[in-house]
């Protein structure tokens, strides 16, 4: 298993994530589905690390990697913000969601891998779609 290691401590910390379209819109196909997960990768910065990503045609699988200074939350309100922004900016979605500019359901599921390996959790997430 891979540490990492910062100043005074050592971690190993990895989330798997699960974002769900709103009205579970059956969208995650095709050019936007290239584009979605291209949008996603681009939000990793130094602080949490995109693992493994697959969608199916209405939801997401996202296994992360993050540091103890940061919360789960933080990472995907910042991850369902900036797709919600972009995913708008490309594509037009005015007859899915005529309301409002959203992409995404209110809530997501987050799990630690906590038992399982992560090999268990990526093979699970690759057989997604």
């Amino acid at each position: 298993m891979k540490y990492h290691s910062e100043d005074h401590h050592k971690y190993s910390l990895k989330a798997h994530l699960i974002f769900v379209i709103k009205y579970r819109k059956k969208l995650i196909q095709g050019n936007l589905k290239i584009k979605l997960k291209e949008i996603l990768f681009k939000q990793q910065t130094s602080k949490f690390t995109i693992e493994i990503m697959e969608t199916d045609l209405d939801h997401i699988h996202i296994l992360i990697d993050y540091p103890p200074t940061i919360s789960v939350s933080s990472i995907v309100k910042k991850l369902k913000q900036m797709s919600t922004f972009y995913i708008w900016k490309y594509y037009n979605l005015e007859k899915y969601f005529w309301k409002e500019k959203t992409f995404w359901s209110d809530g997501y599921f987050a799990c630690s891998t906590g038992d399982a390996s992560t090999e268990t959790i990526k093979k699970y997430i690759e057989s997604q779609g």
